[in-house]
Parts: C-alpha cells; structure tokens; sequence
C-alpha cells in the first residue's frame, strides 16, 4: 500500500506539500502543476487519503430560562460562559438547548454529556437522563439524598454573612426584596435567600416582617418592589436585595423618591455583576462565583468523559462572599 512519502517521492514535493494538497489546504500557495503533479502521483500509486481525526465529542447546555432572562439577570449568562470558556480550548463542541424547545430529547441523541442550567423538575432530569445518562446539575439544588451531580452556591451562609454586616452597622429594621422563579413543571423553587434571611433576621432579633416583597430577578422589579416599599411610608434601615439588577433598580426608586444611600437607607446586593462598580454609590453585594461553578460543572463533565468513567451523585457547594463598597453606612 503507497504512503504518502511515495507520492511526494513521486511528484519530487515534500512531505508537507505533499500532505497540504491532498488535504485541499486552501492556505497553500503553490502552481497548478505542482498540484496536478502530486494529485496524479496518488492516483498512480492508488494512494487513500486518511479521513482527518476528529473529536465528535459534543455536549449539550440545557437552559431552564430564556433568552431574554438571561439578558436581564448577567448571573445566568456569567454560568453559561464558565460552561463554555473551559469547553471551548479542549475541542468539546456545544449544543445550546432551551428546556421548551421543540423535539429537545431527539436532539440530544448525539451528546456525550448534559450540563443543566437553572431549575428542573425531578422529572425533566429523569426525560433528560433517558436521552444521556452524564448530567450535571448547576444552580439546581438536590437536597439529601443526592440522586444527581449538582453544584450549587452556600446562599445561606452567603445571607448569614449580610444580616450580621447589617447587625455590626447598627440596622434593626431590615428589608429584602427578592424574585420568584418557577420550575419546568410551573412548581415555585424554594428560595435559600428568603429562608435563610428569614432564619438569621430571627437569629439577630431584625425586625423584618413587613418589609418582604418578591417579584422578579430584574432592575424592572427592583425599582417597582422599592417604589412600593416607599409609598408605604414605613422604610426599613437597611435592605437586601436577592439579585444586583434588583438591587441597581431599588437604587434608582430611591433616588428619584431623594432618598439618600447610604445616609439614610444602607442596600446589600447579590452576585457582584460588573456593573456594580459603576453604580452611585457602588454597591456593596455578595460575590456569587456563578462562572466558576460553569467552569467546576464543565470540568467534571469532561475528565469523566476523556477517563470513560460513570458521574457520582454529589453535592458540591461553593462559598461566596461580602464585598464592602459604599452603600452601606453605620447608624
């Protein structure tokens, strides 16, 4: 059987021009006789040109929320991107899925792995189990017993951390304004923001029963839930707001009402998204690591795929943490 040195033998090419032509490299730049030299040398020698190797590895992102959530809320879209940026340099093609989309679990006849985004019901994971059995669970809480991989973030210590901030600056009355979110079944999802804000306000002695109001994750709801906390006339010292869109839209509500952050209202936000900085007065928020826990997810997905071996249920929590800024003040 002719290698490929015969025919650049042959065609008196080297091996790499050789290589190039019969591989219809475009790049290349060399006469059309060199080329039809080489070319007739293979047909000559009855030379089979080897398929290129390929990695047909694809995995697929199933997104419980849409488009445009993702475009309202940066936490979703700063997950997708810690998928895709560790995926991206180790040849793993991506299939981005939305949970409504039409004939999703045909589509998925071809992946190697699912990697979930948001919040599914048990039996959406069971549908999706059925079409490839490695799936990994980010932002989606499997309680004990772990059926899944899921990696998760620690809200409650996250709130625990923001309660005790407010309680060292001397605020009593503390407020939090936070977002409902629905599973795939249209069952709501169990917050650990509000429960945990509800524990620990107990566990201080806050007084924080009338100042609860929840709608959506977005600046649109920020401003709208602040604005009708202001028009009640009974404002706490202090607020927090389960998002920063809710939190940069609380903070226009209050300063088209001239109500002066921090002087006379402290607000605490969640996930630390760029635009945090910019805000007036830069928001103190909780540093929420949603790309890492997309870069963690991603990795686990693809060791076990390239060692051929079988995912685990595991619970995987990761810390977060308070960063001060200026819109917080002690009383």
């Amino acid at each position: 059987m002719a290698k490929l040195k015969d025919v650049a033998d042959l065609a008196q090419v080297s091996l790499a021009t050789a290589s190039r032509i019969l591989n219809n490299d475009e790049t290349l730049s060399v006469t059309e006789d060199t080329k039809k030299a080489v070319l007739d040398a293979a047909k000559q020698l009855q030379y089979i040109i080897k398929p290129k190797k390929t990695n047909k590895t694809t995995f697929a992102i199933v997104q419980w929320y849409s488009i445009e959530e993702e475009l309202n809320d940066p936490y979703y879209l700063t997950l997708r991107q810690g998928v895709e940026n560790f995926l991206k340099p180790h040849q793993i093609a991506v299939k981005r899925i939305f949970s409504d989309d039409i004939n999703i679990f045909q589509s998925l006849n071809d992946v190697s792995g699912i990697i979930c985004l948001g919040k599914f019901s048990t039996e959406y994971i069971h549908k999706l189990k059925s079409a490839c059995k490695n799936i990994i669970l980010l932002d989606m809480d499997l309680k004990s017993p772990c059926s899944e991989v899921c990696i998760v973030l620690d809200f409650d210590n996250a709130v625990k951390q923001v309660i005790e901030y407010f309680h060292l600056l001397g605020h009593s009355k503390i407020g939090f304004l936070g977002g409902i979110e629905h599973d795939d079944d249209h069952q709501k999802y169990l917050d650990t923001r509000r429960t945990s804000f509800e524990k620990y306000c107990q566990q201080y002695n806050m007084d924080y029963q009338n100042y609860i109001i929840e709608d959506k994750f977005t600046s649109e709801s920020g401003y709208n839930m602040m604005s009708e906390m202001i028009l009640s006339n009974n404002l706490p010292d202090a607020i927090f707001a389960a998002s920063d869109p809710i939190a940069i839209g609380a903070l226009r509500a209050l300063h088209d009402h001239n109500i002066r952050v921090p002087e006379d209202i402290s607000i605490v936000g969640f996930d630390n998204i760029e635009s945090t900085n910019f805000t007036s007065p830069p928001l103190t928020t909780i540093y929420a690591p949603a790309y890492e826990m997309g870069e963690l997810g991603a990795q686990l997905l693809y060791y076990s795929q390239l060692k051929n071996d079988s995912l685990n249920p595991m619970r995987i929590q990761l810390p977060c943490y308070l960063i001060e800024r200026e819109s917080c003040l002690k009383k």
